[in-house]
């Protein structure tokens, strides 16, 4: 069971579908970090939310989703590419009680919202907002859409700290082709009968058997998924660039040089006084990555 993503549709209807599971990935961002349990199963669905998304909205950039929330957790942030690149991080509320092993979505993170960031290689970034109004992730995620995209989509969303794993189906606006006036209500309902167990524990193509073994399913290629970070010397240089002269110098003064680290993946990046006023006077210069 590799880590992947499957698109599919049911003939004849306007209902499309996406399947993706997640382990190496998944692994990949917790081996980085040392968070609480229901923490790391949060941050796998959101995983494999952001991958859904990402499949879903055809974005040809990066698309992440941010968790702002007024709990225990202050931050769930996942990130992905049309690569098959994904990322994420959380960061717990300063001096709250760290969440018990079954906090629940809103115990995590009480009142907040949620934004969805869509950041095109060539156009304008786009993001949508919406309130935590709803008590799991995924029902916050279908209210987006309901809002921004206006397009009827549903989310199942499930993660064990081992695995993780999303079923997404989404009914189409063109209803031209659509000979199957119940497709939408049916797919959804047999959807609903699927257990956690048997979205992070099954192959895929046994998962969209045990649901639709009596409709007509057109399963696609799947897509490989992998953990990849998007940091680079370019962008923490800009980092860096925007705090300004007299910042960065005050901060070279007292520490004689600048280590600065990635968020999501840990790599280092080291800054002597020279770097500095190199960077000061042309942002695009390079000095090496120190691991």
């Amino acid at each position: 069971m590799s880590d992947q993503i499957q698109r599919f549709l049911f003939d004849q209807t306007n209902v499309r579908g996406e399947i993706v599971t997640l382990g190496t990935a998944y692994q990949e961002v917790l081996d980085r970090h040392a968070y609480p349990p229901a923490v790391n199963q949060l941050l796998g669905e959101l995983l494999a939310a952001v991958a859904l998304l990402t499949d879903t909205v055809k974005l040809d950039g990066t698309l992440s989703i941010e968790v702002r929330g007024q709990g225990a957790l202050a931050l769930l942030m996942a990130e992905s590419n049309p690569g098959g690149e994904l990322r994420a991080i959380a960061r717990i509320a300063e001096d709250a009680a760290l969440p018990s092993e079954h906090a629940s979505f809103r115990e995590l993170v009480g009142e907040g919202q949620i934004v969805i960031t869509l950041d095109p290689r060539e156009g304008h970034r786009y993001q949508g907002i919406v309130a935590l109004d709803h008590d799991t992730l995924g029902g916050c995620l279908e209210a987006y859409f309901g809002q921004s995209e206006q397009l009827p989509t549903r989310l199942w969303l499930a993660a064990d700290g081992e695995r993780a794993g999303g079923l997404l189906l989404q009914r189409l606006p063109d209803a031209s082709q659509n000979q199957d006036v119940d497709a939408w209500e049916r797919s959804v309902y047999l959807a609903d009968t699927i257990k956690s167990e048997e979205l992070l524990g099954l192959e895929q193509r046994d998962v969209l058997y045990r649901l639709y073994h009596e409709e007509t399913v057109r399963v696609f290629d799947p897509k490989t998924l992998r953990f990849g970070c998007t940091c680079s010397r370019e962008r923490m240089s800009h980092a860096l660039y925007t705090l300004g002269k007299d910042e960065l110098r005050d901060i070279l003064h007292e520490q004689g040089a600048i280590d600065t680290q990635c968020h999501f993946c840990h790599t280092k990046y080291h800054y002597t006084a020279a770097d500095i006023e190199i960077l000061l006077e042309d942002p695009g210069a390079s000095p090496p990555v120190i691991h």
